[in-house]
């Protein structure tokens, strides 16, 4: 997008290496104030279809409505007089009134950035904690799973394409407020509730109000992501929430670019901060043949999660099978997962796993001291649990995980 509008930007001579610009980009107040003259030569000189999304509909535009209580003001942005600048995710949208950014949930209502689903979700089912897929955060338990519409990436095999990109108005709902999710969440007998589907950075609000509300009844929260949000929203999510698992879909730039229109390096970067924080932290490769399943990117994943993040944290080699616009291709063979899993035991990552195989025997966890079975699994759900008190049954080793 930069790059479309870089010959407008040098004919009013505005550098996009202009360091007043760089601290713009960035997202900071300062950067914001210093080149707010900046952004007037944008909005005066580029098209909006250079930086803009579609406009909004006429239903969209009543759900913007002030006096509605499912659009509230959308927290992380700047703001230059009537336009705003997202600063939710790495995309960075740069949003004009009546527009909205690339999710399609957050919208400039008269210079003010609004979410369009708060308290709108569009999808909410009990699940077994191993969907997710957690491993090692309360194996057994039910989650209570809810997801709204819209989403900051356009992946090609997304198997959720009829919520992630979809826009709010596309689904009439009911408002649910916070404590209504985590009250119906307990009467569920939900131990934990979980936010996924879609892509739940879109509704951070929506989803901090709820896992504050869950702690209450002492629910534990858990988050399904695509890694793409920035510092200050990811921190305050980490502040309610309980666990954190993020789909690394490939260690290559070009098929974040080519597969779901985004970037690696905020998904690598997210991923540090959740490591250094207390969340528990589960990491889902999604092999895809021939696009990130040769040795030499599996390698590199493997190696970096382990020089940055350590071995302890769980990987999920999880098999790839034909959606939405990826019709073409056919599902992992489990040869090449088992192989991913080999690669990672014996570069020293201490859990991995092979996913979307019910009942392979990678499905285990395996004690990484005397290689017993410490959980079996069939498809979803526990069939020998050999851990007590966080330790291995067979050797007292420490199994990392959140195990009560």
């Amino acid at each position: 997008q930069l790059a479309k509008i870089a010959p407008l930007l040098g004919g009013a001579g505005i550098m996009l290496s202009d360091p007043l610009w760089q601290k713009f980009l960035s997202g900071s107040e300062q950067g914001l104030a210093l080149a707010g003259t900046y952004l007037d030569e944008i909005v005066r000189l580029a098209p909006p279809a250079h930086y803009w999304t579609s406009p909004v509909s006429s239903s969209a535009g009543c759900m913007a409505c002030h006096g509605n209580r499912d659009t509230i003001h959308g927290k992380h942005h700047v703001h230059k007089e009537n336009i705003v600048k997202c600063l939710l995710c790495a995309h960075g949208c740069v949003i004009k009134p009546g527009y909205r950014g690339r999710c399609r949930t957050r919208m400039n209502v008269n210079g003010e950035l609004r979410s369009l689903v708060y308290g709108r979700p569009v999808s909410i089912h009990v699940d077994p904690i191993e969907k997710k897929p957690f491993y090692h955060f309360l194996p057994g338990a039910d989650a209570y799973t809810i997801g709204t519409s819209g989403c900051p990436f356009q992946c090609k095999f997304c198997q959720n394409w009829e919520l992630s990109q979809s826009s709010p108005e596309d689904y009439r709902v009911p408002f649910i407020s916070p404590e209504m999710i985590s009250r119906s969440a307990y009467e569920r007998k939900a131990r934990v509730i979980a936010f996924s589907y879609n892509e739940p950075t879109v509704y951070t609000e929506y989803l901090t109000d709820i896992a504050r509300a869950g702690k209450t009844l002492g629910l534990r929260s858990v988050l399904i992501s695509c890694g793409f949000m920035n510092k200050a929203p990811l921190a305050e999510m980490c502040s309610v929430l309980d666990a954190i698992k993020i789909d690394l879909k490939g260690y290559s730039e070009h098929f974040y670019r080519t597969v779901s229109n985004a970037e690696l390096r905020p998904v690598l970067r997210s991923i540090k901060q959740i490591a250094k924080s207390r969340i528990h932290l589960e990491i889902v490769n999604l092999v895809v043949p021939t696009l990130n399943d040769s040795d030499t990117m599996l390698q590199e994943l493997i190696t970096w999660v382990l020089g940055e993040v350590g071995p302890a944290v769980p990987i999920h080699f999880s098999r790839f099978h034909p959606d939405y616009q990826m019709l073409n291709l056919p599902p992992t063979p489990i040869a090449t997962l088992e192989r991913a899993r080999d690669m990672a035991l014996s570069s020293g990552i201490h859990y991995p796993y092979v996913g979307n195989v019910p009942s392979h025997p990678g499905n285990h966890t395996y004690c990484p001291n005397c290689k017993k079975a410490v959980i079996q699994r069939h498809g979803y759900f526990i069939t020998e649990m050999n851990i007590k008190n966080g330790r291995c049954k067979f050797c007292r080793r420490k199994i990392a995980g959140v195990w009560v």
